[in-house]
């Protein structure tokens, strides 16, 4: 049986001010008073494990223990299926030391054109979210948005890889979508429903 989360002050395990905000306006309606690590000064822990998942909990239990309050933390990134899976859990690398994401869509699109004309372009994005107390104790979830990634890059309403991902049955990047319309199917989104129906 999963753990419950009280309403309460709640870490989020990350030093990325995007995807703190994301997080944050996902669980506002549940009663949670969300600090990201970085506003604690948490230090950001190596991702040394090979999966989302893996990352996700290593970093959700890093902030939990260092911190003394449940923390979450997510893992995500871009999956692309021309490029055997990557970037994958490597994403955010791609973007280098300046976290330059327009040098990180540069990077697939190149290494795609490179690949020919005839390249399938269909990729998708998968969010690990990992929920874990001080005591050690973590729980997982896994969602996934199917899609197509476009050339140039459309919209600055998103952030990563946003704009160049198309979302299958859907005209606009994420990047060109409001938030609260990325927020209604996005992978965080269905991550968090997960989440949502197993800890509140």
């Amino acid at each position: 049986m999963s753990r419950k989360l009280a309403p309460g002050r709640l870490v989020i395990a990350s030093h990325n001010p995007g995807k703190v905000c994301e997080i944050a306006d996902l669980l506002r309606p549940h009663g949670m008073d969300v600090i990201s690590a970085g506003e604690l000064g948490l230090p950001e822990p190596d991702e040394t494990e090979a999966t989302f998942i893996g990352n996700a909990a290593l970093k959700a239990r890093a902030a939990a223990q260092a911190s003394g309050l449940p923390a979450l933390a997510d893992d995500s990134g871009l999956v692309v299926d021309a490029l055997g899976g990557a970037p994958g859990i490597y994403s955010a690398r791609w973007a280098g030391p300046d976290k330059d994401f327009a040098l990180a869509m540069r990077t697939v699109e190149d290494v795609l054109i490179e690949q020919g004309a005839d390249t399938p372009r269909t990729a998708h994005f998968t969010c690990a979210l990992s929920l874990a107390w001080p005591d050690g104790d973590a729980e997982s979830f896994v969602g996934r948005v199917n899609g197509t990634l476009v050339w140039p890059p459309r919209g600055n309403k998103g952030f990563g890889y946003d704009p160049m991902f198309q979302p299958a049955g859907f005209d606009l990047t994420f990047g060109e979508m409001d938030p609260y319309r990325k927020h209604a199917m996005s992978h965080r989104a269905h991550a968090f429903k997960k989440l949502l129906a197993a800890a509140f």
